[in-house]
C-alpha cells in the first residue's frame, strides 16, 4: 500500500514534499519513497503521521466522567474522586473503561501509559489493540506501613505479569503515585524492587505540593486529615517535592514527571542533572480542567526537555484525544509549531515508554500505525 498526503511527519520531523510511505498488509512501513510514486498512491487531504502515543491515563476511572466539577484545585478534586469512585456497580465501571479503550483507539491511539490501582483493568490489556504500559501505583503516606503497601502492589503487579501479551507490548512497573501520598520509606522500596523500572509520577500538579514540602503547611494538611493520615513523622525539607523526592530513587530508572504544572526552571534543572533523561508528561487538558492552570513549557523548552502527551483520566477531561492536547498546547502557546507538537505525541511517548522499536514513528521495519489529521480531526489509515 502506498500513501502520500500534503504532509507527512515521520514522527520526528516533516519528510520532503511529495514523500510517499509504503505499507506492508502488516502494518510494516516497508519502505519511504520521493515524490516519483506519488501518483501511484492513495492520497490523503492532511496530515500523515505515526499513531500517538498517550503516555498518561487513567482507565480505570472512565466511569467518573462528568462527576466532579471543573476548576476546584487538585485537593478538592482528590477528595471527591476518594469519596465517589466506588459509587458505581461492577458492570458500570466496565463498561464505561471499556468504552474509554474503544476511544482511545478511535482517537487514533496506539499505546497508553496506564495508571492502575486495582485489577479492573486487566481484561483491557488482553484485548490486544493497543500497546501497554501499566503503572501500578503504591499509595501510603506512612512509614510504618510502607511494607504493607509495597506488598499490595507487588501483588497487583504480579498479577499484571502473568498475563500472556499476544503480539502487543504489554509491560508493568510500580511506581509512586505522587509526593503527598507516597513516604520516603514507600518510596525506597519502590526504588529497590526494580531499580530500572520506568517510574511515572504526578508531579507538582498543584501549589500546595511544594507548599508542604516546603513548610508543612497548606491544603495537603485537609487531605491526609481527611484520608486519616497521621503525618506527624513528616518533617519539610524546605524545599520543593521534586528536589526532595528525586534523592529516594535511583538514576537508573527512566523517570516521567506527570502534569509538572507548578514546576520551576529550578525544578527542571535539578530534575535534568540527576537523571540522565527525564521525559516531562504534559495533560492541558486536565491542567485546566483541574487547576485552570498549564506548566511553563517555555521554561521546558529552554532546557531541551524531552516533552510528551498525556489524556489523564475522564474524570478531568471529556474525551480521551491528543490530538485535543495539542490543539490546546497550540491554542494557549500559538509559537509551538505543529513538528514540534508532533513529535510530542508520537515519537517522544513512544521512548518514554520505552516502545520506539515498534511505534512512535515512520521507519522501515517499525509498525507505527499511521493516522490522517485534518484540522481537529484525526481518523486510522
Amino acid at each position: 500500500m502506498l500513501l502520500a498526503a500534503t504532509r507527512i511527519h515521520n514522527g520526528k520531523k516533516w519528510l520532503p514534499d511529495g514523500s510517499v510511505v509504503e505499507v506492508g498488509e502488516d502494518g510494516v512501513i516497508v519502505a519511504i519513497h520521493d515524490s516519483s510514486l506519488k501518483e501511484q498512491a492513495t492520497f490523503y487531504e492532511g496530515i500523515l503521521a505515526p499513531g500517538f502515543v498517550n503516555v498518561h491515563c487513567h482507565l480505570e476511572l472512565s466511569h467518573t466522567k462528568g462527576l466532579i466539577p471543573q476548576h476546584t484545585g487538585l485537593i478538592p478534586f482528590l477528595q471527591q474522586v476518594t469519596q465517589h469512585r466506588n459509587d458505581f456497580t461492577e458492570e458500570q465501571k466496565k463498561a464505561a473503561r471499556h468504552t474509554a479503550y474503544q476511544q482511545l483507539i478511535a482517537n487514533g491511539i496506539v499505546a497508553v501509559g496506564d495508571i492502575a490501582n486495582s485489577y479492573d483493568t486487566a481484561d483491557l490489556r488482553q484485548n490486544c489493540q493497543l500497546h501497554i504500559h501499566t503503572f501500578v501505583e503504591s499509595i501510603g503516606f506512612t512509614n510504618t506501613h510502607a511494607d504493607k503497601r509495597m506488598e499490595y502492589a507487588t501483588q497487583l503487579h504480579d498479577v499484571f505479569a502473568a498475563q500472556a501479551t499476544g503480539d502487543k507490548i504489554i509491560r508493568q512497573s510500580i511506581v509512586p503515585h505522587a509526593p503527598y501520598s507516597v513516604s520516603e520509606a514507600l518510596f525506597k522500596l519502590i526504588d529497590a524492587h526494580n531499580k530500572k523500572a520506568i517510574i511515572s509520577i504526578h508531579n507538582q500538579e498543584s501549589e500546595a505540593e511544594n507548599e508542604y514540602y516546603q513548610h508543612k503547611q497548606g491544603a495537603v494538611n485537609d487531605l491526609l486529615a481527611a484520608l486519616d493520615v497521621d503525618a506527624g513523622f513528616f518533617m519539610p525539607s524546605g524545599t520543593t517535592s521534586l528536589q526532595t523526592y528525586l534523592n529516594w530513587l535511583s538514576p537508573t530508572h527512566p523517570v516521567i514527571f506527570v502534569h509538572n504544572t507548578f514546576s520551576t526552571e529550578e525544578d527542571i534543572v535539578f530534575a535534568m542533572n540527576k537523571i540522565p533523561n527525564p521525559y516531562w508528561c504534559l495533560c492541558p487538558n486536565a491542567n485546566i480542567y483541574i487547576e485552570n492552570k498549564l506548566p511553563d513549557i517555555a521554561a521546558l523548552q529552554r532546557h531541551n526537555a524531552t516533552i510528551c502527551i498525556g489524556t489523564d483520566s475522564l474524570a478531568s477531561n471529556n474525551q480521551l484525544s491528543v490530538l485535543a492536547e495539542l490543539h490546546t498546547l497550540k491554542q494557549h502557546y500559538p509559537s509551538l509549531d505543529w513538528e514540534t507538537l508532533l513529535q510530542w505525541a508520537t515519537y517522544n511517548g513512544a521512548c518514554a515508554l520505552n516502545m520506539q522499536h515498534q511505534i512512535g514513528s515512520i521507519e522501515v521495519g517499525k509498525k507505527p500505525g499511521i493516522v490522517c489529521i485534518k484540522g481537529d480531526v484525526v481518523r486510522v489509515v
